[in-house]
């Protein structure tokens, strides 16, 4: 089987002069999300009250989950995890993609206050990992193997 790779053009965004955060575009189902890449994050995460938004109220039933979840300017939070049905990052599509489902409104209302747009979740490093993600910085584009 040969092995294929997937482009993602990512939008360089520039947080006060402090650095860069990285966005990308994806899709769940038919709707578009954006999502931070953070390869320090250990799991895949989406917003709990995007995600609700984006699955509509039939899907948006989360599991509990018995682990707390730490980062995100937080000690501890409260998790969930739930299966999204399909999700397209550039050409990849992932079916039934277990992730992690978390309270992301103190990280948009931290874009918010320095007028950048509200993310739907973080790439996480599960991810990253398994598909070989390489980060370009100077063309802007993530390259995922699969």
């Amino acid at each position: 089987m040969k092995k294929k790779i997937t482009t993602i053009p990512i939008d360089l965004v520039s947080i006060e002069g402090e650095g860069f955060h990285l966005m990308i575009n994806i899709k769940i189902g038919r709707k578009k999300a954006r999502l931070l890449i953070d390869t320090g994050a250990s799991k895949t995460v989406f917003d709990s009250t995007k995600l609700k938004q984006i699955l509509g109220p039939k899907d948006t039933e989360f599991e509990a989950s018995e682990h707390l979840s730490t980062g995100l300017g937080t000690s501890n939070m409260e998790s969930h995890c739930t299966t999204l049905k399909k999700i397209k990052i550039g050409e990849l599509i992932l079916q039934n993609q277990e992730v992690v489902v978390l309270d992301l409104s103190n990280v948009n209302e931290s874009y918010n206050m320095i007028g950048i747009k509200a993310i739907d979740g973080i790439l996480g490093s599960d991810l990253l990992q398994k598909y070989r993600a390489v980060i370009y910085f100077h063309s802007k584009k993530l390259k995922l193997y699969y």
